[in-house]
């Protein structure tokens, strides 16, 4: 069944009996934004009407940001977009994007996720939310390891929230970041890829 069958992240937390708590997110990393991404942001958001579908916003806002920021650990990680991912029959689906430890095998070859990314369709957080709360436990299963920590993100491709999920408690970042302020959403993703970098 796919991810989407859950009506709310609480329904997600209470099915697997999952606590929630709630923190403010630390930025740690403070890296310049590439000169490429900004270019690219400001032809897109001055030229392109990237809000009329939900494939517009990933293609034009989400997908550009995160590969820009997953392009420094190329050699650590892969990026993936709409790769299905199941654990069981109940637990399976076809998350926005994915990233991953990178293979020794190759770029073809899936191996422990560690971030999940959906895009909040319509703007719906709460939706999608419900959707990345249960990507982020089948990765969790995936991965035979409840003590390394998998992160979440939801975007409308403007606003960006995040969360992770560690053992068996979910912990939601109260602050959002916006791509109006590129340095700090840009440092929050990269800080995520810093802590995914650490459990490895």
């Amino acid at each position: 069944m796919p991810f989407t069958q859950f009506k709310s992240l609480g329904d997600v937390l209470k099915t697997y009996n999952i606590k929630y708590i709630e923190d403010n997110f630390k930025i740690q990393s403070q890296i310049k934004v590439p000169k490429h991404l900004v270019t690219d942001l400001n032809f897109t958001i001055k030229n392109i009407a990237y809000d009329v579908s939900e494939a517009s916003i990933c293609e034009n806002l989400i997908y550009p940001i995160l590969r820009s920021v997953w392009m420094p650990y190329v050699d650590i990680f892969s990026l993936w977009s709409h790769k299905p991912i199941e654990y069981d029959t109940f637990l399976s689906g076809i998350p926005d994007y994915l990233i991953s430890k990178r293979s020794d095998l190759g770029k073809i070859v899936f191996e422990v996720p560690c971030i999940a990314v959906v895009e909040a369709k319509k703007d719906d957080f709460a939706g999608g939310w419900s959707q990345c709360g249960a990507e982020m436990y089948a990765m969790q299963k995936i991965n035979k390891n409840l003590e390394l920590t998998i992160y979440g993100i939801v975007s409308n491709g403007e606003t960006w929230e995040f969360a992770q999920l560690s053992n068996e408690q979910f912990c939601f970042y109260t602050n959002r970041f916006d791509i109006n302020d590129l340095k700090k959403l840009y440092n929050a993703l990269s800080t995520v890829m810093q802590l995914c970098k650490n459990q490895f």
